[in-house]
């Protein structure tokens, strides 16, 4: 290497054209200690470093990132669209959080929901002959609320959330060779945030279903931790909004409150365990109950009754037809029980089967057929 020119600052070099591996003044600096002998460099007496520690907010992203690879396996296309957005899609103005000197109209308060902004990405494919689409977006929600207001602190009447939104509309299947044309279906978007509560650690137990009264939708569910802390609304978007955006096919909509969902998970260890050396039992229920009967409540009435034993309460079939008396309808209920310590006996299983239907009959008027 020639020294082309020197000065306090430091040096000028020309380096050889074969030295194609100094690319930068560390690989200098590297040269010569090969040189000078890495031996012959002093050791200090003291060495110092700075601790980084992980948060919750890298914690955040972290699953975030976990999330959004799974959702791309699952043929989910991510999208970012603008905070800022119209407020005219809001009923409550009151709870807006209002932009002093908005461009537009269009764009004169934050979103308090990330719903509106994939039905405008929807709207746009739609338009361009794109019918069949799967989005996802992690975005901030910022809400207002005015009973907070507080001279001395005003930022406390104002909140933001980082949520996960979920679409899904058009063709499952569609010009498959090996399989007829499939529309698109609620249970679809269901099983897709299932799947993400299963990834992040949210157990069965640790959140309670529940029929959603959310204007947006014109059939929802709710999901809430047992403290009755919303986490997920999902349904299928109503007639009204789908109208409004010009678009034909149902869209299948999930909204995940992510900054709740950490909160959930935030004291869930994942432990490993072996494989259960004893077998599961698997026993069936079929159910009349009210028409008004969900199954969510069949499943949160069975966890409160056996919490140790009880592994899974899955719905199979739902039977509404004329050869059931009026206002009913009948739920077959499987329910999975394991015990991790030994072999469950046909008294033990009887037992927790007989307390559930005792607890049913008394909560809901279930009848067993």
């Amino acid at each position: 290497m020639e020294i082309k020119y020197e000065n306090e600052q430091g040096l000028t070099l020309v380096i050889p054209a074969y030295r194609v591996d100094v690319q930068r003044p560390c690989d200098v600096v590297e040269d010569i200690l090969r040189i000078y002998g890495y031996n012959n460099v002093e050791i200090p007496t003291q060495l110092k470093s700075s601790l980084v520690i992980k948060g919750e907010e890298d914690q955040k992203h972290k699953l975030a990132n976990l999330v959004s690879e799974q959702l791309v396996g699952e043929g989910f296309n991510e999208i970012l669209n603008n905070s800022l957005s119209k407020s005219a899609y809001y009923d409550n103005q009151d709870t807006l959080v209002k932009i002093m000197n908005p461009l537009s109209t269009d764009l004169n308060v934050m979103r308090q929901t990330l719903l509106y902004g994939g039905l405008e990405s929807i709207q746009y494919n739609v338009n361009r002959k794109r019918q069949n689409l799967r989005f996802f977006e992690f975005g901030n929600v910022y809400t207002f609320s005015p009973e907070k207001q507080n001279d001395d602190d005003p930022m406390q009447a104002y909140k933001e959330q980082y949520h996960c939104g979920l679409w899904v509309t058009g063709k499952r299947v569609e010009g498959s060779w090996a399989h007829q044309n499939e529309d698109s279906t609620f249970y679809e978007l269901s099983a897709c945030v299932e799947n993400i509560l299963r990834r992040i650690g949210v157990k069965p137990g640790m959140i309670v279903r529940k029929k959603s009264e959310n204007a947006i939708f014109s059939s929802g569910l709710a999901i809430e931790n047992r403290g009755g802390k919303l986490l997920i609304e999902m349904g299928i978007i109503s007639k009204k909004l789908q109208k409004q955006f010009g678009l034909d096919n149902p869209v299948y909509y999930a909204e995940l409150n992510w900054t709740a969902l950490m909160k959930v998970i935030k004291k869930n260890e994942v432990l490993y365990t072996e494989i259960s050396k004893f077998p599961a039992v698997s026993r069936d229920l079929a159910l009349l109950v009210d028409a008004s009967v969900e199954f969510a409540q069949i499943e949160q009435i069975a966890r409160q009754t056996e919490k140790k034993l009880l592994k899974n309460v899955e719905l199979f079939d739902v039977y509404e037809g004329d050869k059931l008396p009026a206002g009913k309808k009948s739920y077959a209920v499987n329910f999975i029980l394991q015990d991790e310590e030994k072999t469950m006996g046909d008294k033990q299983i009887d037992a927790i089967m007989q307390k559930l239907i005792a607890q049913l009959t008394a909560k809901l008027g279930a009848q067993l057929r």
